[in-house]
């Protein structure tokens, strides 16, 4: 059975193909001359509003890293203020993301200028990852945690929180998908933003399931004894390897030596993970627990 992310919403579909190319039933044609398709996926209806899924899956992402991140800090004992943390990181994450975007498409901006920037599609996970481990940092100085120690802290939201998001990716069909594929959970996205009539890889769910396992396990690793900065430099290397993999069924162009810009970033991040995990080996580990009853007490 092949399958489109209308299927995986639970709307009906009937379509063909024809020398290995998806063509569109004449009753999904009528529908797309109607011009109904915009109520399907890109878009929802509630209670008269009419929301992006992308930014409807941007704002869940971000309540859920809040979530975890709060719970990560009550299990170190840390009364700091979490959600707001979360909140800022989220912002200048968002400004990042889409300055990075700009940055590495810049044939995008000169045909389209400064509106690129309030465009709702066109955000770049390297932008993001920059802009929110320097904002998180400097909020951890601030709150006298320790910069290390907050992204040790914050590793575990930041792998979920943009598994979440992606969904976003995934429900609008904004182009994150992947290149054409036989395999049998292939995709067409008739009704994206960016739609293909292809089946395709489903990379946003791909990328979905990698987020969710590297936050699992951070947020176990974090629960043990460990060296400050170990578990951010996992979070890099993980997040890194699986970034990189995801990119070779991606749509990015190659840049240099077959690779995109995206797996060059991802190399970086693997190096720098590898280094503070390195790092984190040679400081003095750290039981959480025993961290936690020595915040108690000195409240």
């Amino acid at each position: 059975m092949e399958l489109n992310a209308a299927h995986i919403m639970g709307w009906p579909y009937a379509r063909g193909t024809a020398c290995g190319c998806v063509t569109v039933s004449a009753c999904h044609a009528s529908i797309l001359r109607t011009g109904l398709d915009a109520d399907m996926l890109p878009y929802l209806n509630i209670f008269g509003f009419h929301l992006p899924t992308f930014g409807l899956m941007l704002w869940l992402a971000a309540v859920t890293a809040a979530f975890v991140m709060d719970r990560n800090f009550k299990r170190a004992g840390l009364d700091a203020d979490a959600v707001g943390m979360v909140a800022i990181t989220a912002l200048l994450g968002i400004v990042g993301a889409k300055l990075w975007h700009v940055i590495d498409t810049p044939a995008e901006f000169r045909a389209y200028g400064w509106r690129v920037l309030w465009d709702s599609a066109g955000f770049a996970w390297y932008g993001g990852l920059l802009f929110g481990i320097s904002t998180l940092m400097f909020q951890g100085w601030w709150a006298k945690i320790g910069m290390l120690r907050t992204l040790d802290l914050a590793a575990p939201a930041a792998a979920i929180g943009y598994g979440v998001g992606r969904i976003g990716c995934f429900l609008s069909g904004d182009g994150c998908y992947g290149i054409p594929t036989t395999l049998p959970w292939g995709m067409s996205f008739p009704n994206g933003i960016e739609p293909t009539l292809q089946r395709v890889h489903p990379t946003p769910l791909y990328e979905l399931a990698a987020g969710l396992l590297i936050g699992l396990w951070l947020w176990r690793r974090g629960g043990k004894p460990h060296g400050t900065g170990s578990i951010v430099g996992q979070y890099l290397m993980l997040t890194g390897i699986a970034r990189f993999l995801v990119e070779f069924v991606r749509r990015n162009p190659k840049i240099l030596w077959g690779l995109s810009n995206a797996q060059l970033a991802s190399a970086g991040s693997v190096v720098a993970g590898v280094a503070l995990v390195w790092w984190a080996a040679t400081r003095p580990a750290i039981d959480p627990d025993e961290a936690a009853m020595a915040v108690e007490k000195a409240a």
